[in-house]
């Protein structure tokens, strides 16, 4: 009897136990995401060791487009775009004297350039890992090509040669391979502007670059400052309630986004696939909240609104905002992603479905999810088909 009593005041515990487990475990539910709009895309790349997100990101929009167009899944080539785009950089950098960015950073209007002058091909025809490597690592190119660029530039001989454009060339062929004049694909026989053409087929030029800054009039071009953009190439000025606009109605519409931001904030964890912007304003609290927040220990705080367990009441982002950070380098060139969805969580607020170049080792898959605060502030600039613009928008931007 005695232990029969035991085991039912064991057994009384344990199950008093779970229940407290239980509940601790519904209190921290995290985010739930409900679809709004999930579109088609291609598998997560992985970008590994290089500065190469530009390539990525914008290859995997194209290869979406194709999709949207009924056209085949196809793997198109990053490293294809980035070896041109070196070798175009290299040209720019002497020409200037060196008073340029040079290095494997980009932006989503070098690949569509590529697209455009040179043709594309497929990732079996073009891989770029010459030098020994499984996947790409680009440190000690990155640090050939521009000593190279710099002693051109420095020229002890007082004269430019006419070999010295050929040996950069040369050394882009020994690690990312030589240039594939022709390559076959399912029994047929292409060159990258056939490939372009017959398999790709999409037009460079319905494609542009919006974003939203006050320091250029709204609804004008200006080549936007970003070290990385060394074409110069012009960029779509809008207001933050147009660029907000713009992502709603192209993603309903069935169009994927190409998305430069800055992804440097605390709020930003690709682990747990998590992008937001946590307000810690103590007007908006309750008395009681606002005694126990004032309470806190800084770290205390940062570990209450980046925690990503639940969802956290967020910024309302301003005009002002935006071009403060940009302005001060809190919002720089940092990262090319693919927006690709959109969703609510359970306090139906807005995240974007974003597609990213770093494998598939997180939470989602190599998916994370932004909010629209995060969004709205930390835009670069974005790349989309001219369709995807509402018409009157595009009406006041002169594109037809």
């Amino acid at each position: 009897m005695r232990f029969l009593t035991s085991l039912i005041i064991i057994l009384f515990s344990v199950s008093l136990f779970a229940q407290d487990k239980k509940d601790t475990t519904e209190q921290v539910e995290g985010y739930k995401f409900t679809t709004i709009v999930d579109l088609p895309a291609t598998s997560v790349k992985n970008q590994y060791r290089s500065g190469t997100c530009w390539s990525f990101s914008t290859i995997s929009f194209l290869e979406s487009e194709m999709l949207r167009l009924g056209r085949d899944s196809v793997d198109l080539s990053e490293m294809y775009a980035v070896r041109l785009c070196y070798s175009d950089k290299a040209i720019k950098y002497v020409r200037l004297h060196g008073a340029l960015n040079f290095g494997g950073g980009g932006a989503f209007h070098d690949v569509t350039y590529v697209l455009k002058k040179y043709g594309m091909v497929p990732e079996s025809a073009y891989k770029g890992l010459d030098y020994g490597q499984d996947n790409h690592v680009h440190g000690e190119l990155d640090e050939v090509l521009k000593d190279y660029v710099e002693g051109v530039v420095k020229n002890r001989n007082r004269e430019l040669s006419t070999a010295w454009h050929s040996g950069f060339d040369g050394i882009l062929d020994a690690y990312f391979g030589k240039l594939p004049e022709e390559f076959e694909v399912d029994g047929k026989k292409y060159t990258p502007q056939t490939y372009a053409k017959e398999v790709v087929g999409l037009n460079p030029d319905d494609y542009v670059e919006i974003t939203s800054y006050t320091h250029h009039p709204f609804y004008s071009t200006f080549a936007i400052e970003i070290p990385d953009n060394w074409m110069w190439d012009d960029v779509y000025n809008v207001p933050l309630d147009d660029l907000r606009e713009i992502f709603h109605y192209a993603l309903e519409k069935g169009y994927t986004i190409a998305w430069g931001a800055d992804v440097s904030e605390k709020g930003f964890s690709f682990r747990k696939g998590i992008a937001i912007v946590p307000d810690a304003d103590v007007k908006d609290m309750s008395d009681l909240e606002r005694v126990k927040w004032e309470k806190m220990t800084k770290s205390e705080k940062e570990k209450k609104l980046y925690n990503f367990d639940s969802p956290v009441k967020e910024k309302v982002i301003t005009q002002e905002m935006r071009q403060k950070a940009f302005d001060n380098y809190k919002t720089t060139d940092d990262h090319g992603m693919h927006i690709t969805g959109m969703v609510k969580d359970q306090a139906g607020k807005i995240f974007y479905k974003v597609k990213n170049s770093w494998d598939t080792n997180n939470k989602y898959d190599g998916y994370f999810y932004a909010s629209e605060p995060f969004v709205m502030y930390k835009t670069m600039d974005i790349m989309i088909h001219k369709d995807a613009i509402p018409k009157e928008i595009r009406k006041k931007l002169g594109i037809k």
